[in-house]
């Protein structure tokens, strides 16, 4: 038995998930949550605070993320995780291809307005850059949350 078979018990949104599958999600429905009170931070003006939570946030998420490629990687991959769906194959896999094109976008973008905050703070582009990299998170969560639906509750 596998020290990391445990990501693959029921989840705990009662749904056909793993339990990776259920935690990720969780993770990925509250990001947006937790990086606008990070933001709050920042219009409050606390602003060493928000930059040290913004950078743990970030790793905290690049963490979540490898942890789930694993899971799914090491689970089957898409098609196994797709096999009691009720969802047409070829949307899902559309929605699917949609979602991963919007979070290697917001990867991107949320790595470049970490490593250019400074240059970006003097140039007074920073909170049109966060605002674009939180939009790229919210639509990151909405479309991970459908992926999740379609494997795994319709």
């Amino acid at each position: 038995m596998s020290n990391m078979d445990y990501m693959f018990q029921a989840g705990f949104f009662g749904t056909r998930a793993p339990l990776f599958m259920d935690f990720v999600t969780f993770i990925v429905a509250a990001l947006p949550l937790l990086m606008m009170g990070i933001i709050m931070l920042a219009r409050a003006k606390k602003y060493k605070l928000h930059a040290l939570l913004q950078g743990l946030l970030y790793i905290v998420s690049v963490i979540v993320v490898v942890y789930f490629e694993y899971g799914v990687r090491v689970g089957g991959g898409f098609d196994f995780f797709m096999q009691d769906s009720g969802v047409e194959f070829s949307y899902a896999l559309s929605v699917l291809l949609v979602h991963i094109f919007i979070a290697i976008a917001t990867l991107f973008m949320w790595t470049k307005t970490l490593v250019m905050s400074k240059k970006h703070l003097e140039a007074g582009t920073h909170k049109s850059q966060g605002r674009k990299t939180f939009l790229g998170v919210v639509l990151t969560s909405i479309t991970g949350i459908w992926v999740y639906m379609l494997m795994f509750v319709y």
